[in-house]
């Protein structure tokens, strides 16, 4: 038997949580610009599944890749690490 693949594990900072059991996770890299060296900052918003509501604006939040669960929605809250990391 085959098990489930390697999924992809992000963390970043909760900026939404207006919506009933879903949150927006903002997930900012540093990346390596390949023609000149410097490094540059780049950033993403994802859609994670949050079940229990537990979630708020400013936490830290550890996020694992899954199957479609909405249009936009492909993640899930896999653990909260910190709470209220402040956003500016």
């Amino acid at each position: 038997m085959k098990g489930r693949g390697v999924r992809k594990k992000l963390t970043g900072i909760v900026v939404g949580d207006k919506m009933d059991k879903t949150i927006m996770v903002l997930v900012s890299r540093l990346k390596k610009e390949r023609t000149y060296g410097k490094y540059v900052r780049s950033q993403s918003k994802f859609m994670v599944h949050d079940p229990r509501n537990t979630c708020q604006v400013g936490d830290k939040v550890k996020i694992i890749e899954t199957r479609p669960l909405s249009k936009r929605k492909r993640w899930q809250v896999l653990e909260k690490i910190d709470g209220n990391v402040g956003t500016s």
